[in-house]
């Protein structure tokens, strides 16, 4: 079987683009925090960071005790996304890029004589010296596969900066010393559950059969696995976006309950535009409020189908009329819309009066004015207090439309 996959990951992109952004942080242990706060946790590690124990997920305090001359920096999502875009034409400079899977990582199809182990070598290095061309501090590790799964898992294999090859005459050997932890696909829940079915290694994982590895993830995916380790690259549906949202977790100022409220209406708001850009509308809501030494609050429900702000406003206002009654911190909260439809998918509710004509027009006129002069040249009142909350974030399997979603 022939190499098909070039993997392109990028090295602690977050922690990387800052150092490569701002000189003074090269050669420093540094994380990234999405705000700046005792309180709140690592979403990046510069590899000097690393070399102490600071990984994604470390709380400041606990990367302050591993190494007390960590340096921390508040996130700026809209740098990262324009120097992905910025990634993504010098890759796409040396061959096509296949698919872009995150942030961090995308993954280019090799074709003709580019799947010879030697000229998929050099496409690598060509890359690497691109990339090096443009940015001096960011950098690559490249893995090369029959399919698209091992690829990943050649490019974890050697970091930072490396290149590795993984042949199908090298399966399953090849494997071996990994540990299953380290395959995409498989963290601390589905590694129990393979612990439960007597699957300890990756040598175990490989001689199941398909059945035994349906009945071990009790889904499609475990047939799919049986096929990623061998090489090919399994069939997906490509499905619809079936829901959308945003979260937050809330500087220490606004953690109380008007903070809570305020956020939530920010989000709200920022989920709707979203929406209305991608033209959908949403027939079920959600909110979330976690709280500090206490349960989370949840609540949701089913509404005829609609993107408009006011209507999801009132469903809103609706749930927070049941906010909990506690002495407890509330330190994030969440927005999410599901059950997305197209219009022409939404099937006519007798029942529902037809949205007014100006509220569409005040809908359109609001992203319009925002999207020229900037977010919250307009906006509803209940977001008033957290105007400057809720910037964007980076998810991993969603890179924002600055246009749409930018802060500015």
């Amino acid at each position: 079987m022939a190499l098909n996959a070039l993997y392109v990951d990028f090295n602690s992109y977050f922690a990387s683009v800052e150092q490569q952004l701002v000189p003074e942080l090269r050669g420093k242990p540094v994380g990234v925090v999405a705000v700046m706060a005792e309180t709140t946790c690592c979403i990046a590690a510069s590899y000097e960071a690393k070399a102490f124990g600071v990984k994604t997920g470390t709380g400041v305090r606990g990367a302050r005790k591993l190494c007390p001359d960590m340096v921390f920096v508040q996130a700026r999502p809209p740098v990262y996304v324009a120097l992905h875009h910025e990634l993504i034409e010098i890759v796409e400079s040396c061959t096509h890029v296949e698919k872009v899977l995150s942030i961090d990582e995308m993954v280019c199809k090799l074709t003709g004589s580019q799947q010879l182990p030697e000229n998929a070598l050099k496409l690598a290095a060509k890359i690497k010296r691109a990339i090096r061309k443009r940015f001096d501090y960011i950098r690559c590790s490249i893995g090369i596969a029959p399919n698209t799964f091992l690829a990943k898992t050649a490019s974890n294999m050697q970091k930072p900066d490396g290149c590795v090859l993984i042949e199908q005459h090298e399966l399953p050997q090849r494997l071996f010393h990994l540990k299953l932890r380290d395959l995409n696909g498989i963290g601390k829940q589905m590694e129990a559950r393979l612990n439960r079915y007597k699957i300890t290694t990756v040598e175990q994982l490989y001689a199941a059969n398909r059945q035994q590895l349906q009945t071990a993830w009790g889904s499609i995916e475990g047939e799919r696995m049986y096929d990623k380790l061998r090489g090919l690259e399994p069939y997906y549906v490509k499905n619809a976006r079936s829901s959308l949202g945003h979260s937050h977790v809330m500087p220490p100022e606004q953690r109380n309950e008007a903070g809570a409220r305020a956020v939530l209406h920010r989000l709200l708001q920022k989920a709707c535009m979203r929406m209305r850009s991608y033209e959908l509308l949403a027939s079920h809501i959600s909110v979330k409020v976690k709280f500090r030494d206490a349960p989370s609050w949840k609540m949701e429900s089913d509404i005829s189908a609609t993107d408009n702000t006011l209507r999801l406003t009132e469903a809103l206002e609706t749930f927070l009329q049941h906010y909990p009654k506690t002495q407890h911190e509330p330190f994030a909260v969440g927005v999410n819309f599901s059950g997305l439809l197209t219009a022409e998918e939404v099937a006519r509710d007798l029942f529902q009066v037809e949205p007014l004509e100006n509220e569409k027009k005040l809908s359109k006129a609001i992203d319009t004015l925002n999207l020229k002069f900037g977010k919250n040249t307009i906006y509803f009142g209940g977001a008033h207090d957290a105007l400057k909350d809720a910037p964007m974030r980076i998810a991993f399997n969603h890179i924002p439309d600055l246009k749409v979603e930018g802060d500015t």
